[in-house]
């Protein structure tokens, strides 16, 4: 894998998760002129020749791994060599067999990031949001988030129990779920009242930009180009992928400008990605973005990029608020890291880290009785050891769709502003917003 390949992503995603290193790793560190790098030594001849039981060296570098990588942010982890296998399984969109579910670590225990739309996860009803205590008989406290991933894939056919924790009360629910092979179709696509081209992107893989250019060549024939009028870009409850799909997928809207910026430390870190003049695949038709509190990384380059290029409306509510991009940092044959090197900024110069993209048009879901309370996206700002961006930080939004299109709010006014209605009559009041 090439140095410097970036990804975008909210938390870690399934089977990305530290669970192995060795000593070739130990001895790159303590190589190195670091001033802590003694300390550190010395505490681990310590514990070798000291502790009650002969420990397990590779646990002892495994855990100090770990706990350096813990203590920068979220999103910075360590793939041994079968955790960046399956991170780029799923980047690349190959089939793994499994629930169909993006996750993350927090607090020990495994959150549900977003179910990935038509999988065995997302028709039992777990909800982005969601905590995993228990997988069958097993205990989430203590597994690494890769043990926990493990645990959830298997053959297709088999089942899995899950014990979740939903909502500020911490309701127990227990899920079985039957896996399947998982293939994640990254772009859905279907034509909305006759005339409006709608747009579902689940996650920004290296199949994604190809899906949008397949979307746009099926509208051109079913209804026509004649009959189109408009299209809405659905980007709800999408965690992100790659940077690469991200600019891609904003230039098939736009024909010029800057997409988005990175700024890190280091001078190679600090990079501008503008569009590409006759690649627009929308014909400058109107377009409206949907967000919501799980709109998070690519999709929040997407969405900023084309508010402020004002080439689209967005409607929905806050999304997470995840400003920062991660490298894959290759190591040999000892796997990679993927680092927090640089926060990423929309034209206009907004870093939306901790804070999110507002959207144009607030529209608030109407959430079932029994999901009030249980279905809001705290964002990143509530996530321990987040990169902090000022004083004026914003929590996440709600982070539900409804399953019945005719229910959902938020697109309906997508529709109904493209047909002619005013933003003012679409907005929620405020004091419906029931996120914490």
């Amino acid at each position: 894998m090439p140095r410097g390949v970036s990804y975008l992503i909210i938390g870690a995603v399934a089977g990305a998760a530290l669970t192995g290193a060795s000593h070739g790793v130990l001895r790159a560190a303590t190589a190195s002129s670091t001033s802590g790098v003694p300390l550190f030594t010395e505490v681990f001849d310590r514990v070798r020749s000291n502790y009650a039981e002969k420990p397990d060296d590779d646990k002892l570098v495994r855990g100090a791994i770990d706990g350096m990588l813990a203590s920068l942010d979220p999103h910075s982890t360590y793939f041994d060599p079968k955790a960046l296998q399956d991170f780029q399984t799923g980047m690349k969109g190959e089939e793994f067999g499994g629930l169909g579910l993006e996750v993350m670590m927090e607090d020990g225990l495994v959150k549900v990031v977003s179910p990935i739309d038509d999988t065995p996860a997302a028709r039992a009803g777990l909800l982005s949001g969601d905590l995993i205590t228990r997988i069958d008989e097993t205990p989430v406290k203590g597994l690494t988030l890769k043990e926990a991933v493990d645990k959830m894939r298997g053959q297709a056919k088999s089942s899995v129990r899950l014990l979740v924790q939903r909502g500020v009360n911490k309701d127990v629910k227990e899920y079985t779920i039957v896996r399947e092979i998982i293939h994640v179709q990254s772009v859905r696509s279907h034509v909305e009242g006759g005339d409006v081209g709608h747009i579902r992107i689940t996650q920004f893989n290296q199949e994604a930009y190809d899906g949008l250019r397949k979307a746009f060549d099926h509208f051109r024939s079913d209804p026509g180009s004649a009959k189109l009028k408009s299209y809405i870009l659905d980007l709800r409850n999408n965690p992100g992928g790659l940077l690469n799909q991200a600019v891609e997928i904003t230039n098939a809207f736009v024909d010029g400008g800057e997409i988005v910026s990175t700024r890190g430390r280091n001078t190679d870190q600090q990079q501008s990605y503008s569009a590409r003049p006759g690649v627009n695949l929308s014909q400058g038709k109107p377009l409206v973005v949907l967000i919501n509190g799980g709109s998070a990384s690519a999709s929040e380059i997407v969405s900023g990029a084309l508010q402020d290029l004002k080439r689209a409306t967005l409607i929905g509510t806050r999304s997470f608020g995840k400003g920062s991009v991660q490298t894959i940092l290759p190591l040999g044959d000892e796997g990679a890291l993927k680092l927090t090197t640089a926060r990423y900024y929309t034209p206009s110069g907004r870093s939306i880290q901790a804070k999110g993209i507002e959207p144009d048009v607030e529209v608030v879901e109407n959430i079932p009785d029994d999901l009030k309370g249980k279905v809001s996206s705290l964002g990143e700002a509530s996530l321990y050891g987040h990169l902090r961006n000022g004083p004026e930080e914003e929590k996440g939004s709600d982070a539900y769709v409804p399953p019945d299109k005719l229910k959902d709010t938020q697109l309906q006014a997508a529709i109904s502003l493209l047909h002619g209605a005013s933003p003012d009559s679409l907005r929620s009041p405020a004091a419906t917003v029931t996120s914490q």
